[in-house]
């Protein structure tokens, strides 16, 4: 029985036990390899924890991707506007080298493997800092990767314009070799239903 730490939090606390059984027998399709390539430097990551944990939330996360594309569906018959498809924007944050990126890769292939219509891309948030150059320009080099060291309009107006169904939405890379941002790419193109992930490195 999942417990509550009182009658009015939202909140439910389960066991590793209880927690791995929500995955209903899904069967892990990842093998030790594939987990060992997607983990990060130093982040130890067994295919045990891959499937009693990761597995459930990505069953989790399917649903929840299948039941918004069902309530778009029914709010465009509602309006009697055209289908499209909608990304699922799943976002991922905490501190700085917590396994983020780890996570996020584990869950992109986890939920690519749901199902044959979905295609899950990664959009990693470092493309989104302000350039070095801007950086000096506001002393805040010191600063780097902390909240204020972003550039918010930009990664708002991708979000937006990611959630508003666009085509050809470019989103900036970070190089992590001249510590800087660099041209922008494109993602995955929408013609299969998808759900992105940004991630903070």
């Amino acid at each position: 029985m999942y417990q509550s730490q009182n009658q009015n939090s939202p909140y439910i606390i389960f066991s590793k036990e209880q927690w791995s059984d929500l995955g209903f027998g899904a069967t892990l399709n990842l093998t030790e390899n594939e987990i060992i390539e997607l983990r990060g430097l130093n982040e130890p990551m067994s295919i045990d924890e891959v499937r009693d944990v990761y597995l459930p939330i990505s069953r989790l996360l399917n649903l929840y991707i299948s039941g918004a594309e069902k309530l778009f569906e029914a709010t465009n018959l509602f309006l009697g506007k055209k289908n499209f498809k909608v990304p699922f924007i799943i976002g991922i944050a905490g501190s700085v080298a917590v396994g983020k990126s780890t996570t996020s890769r584990i869950l992109q292939a986890l939920l690519s493997k749901w199902s044959d219509n979905i295609t899950v891309s990664l959009v990693n948030t470092d493309g989104f800092l302000m350039s070095n150059n801007n950086l000096e320009k506001k002393v805040l080099m010191e600063r780097k990767g902390f909240p204020e060291s972003y550039n918010l309009s930009l990664l708002l107006d991708f979000l937006n314009s990611v959630k508003s169904g666009k085509s050809n939405i470019k989103a900036p890379v970070y190089s992590h070799l001249l510590y800087d941002c660099l041209l922008y790419t494109s993602p995955s193109p929408r013609d299969k239903r998808q759900s992105r992930m940004p991630s903070s490195a």
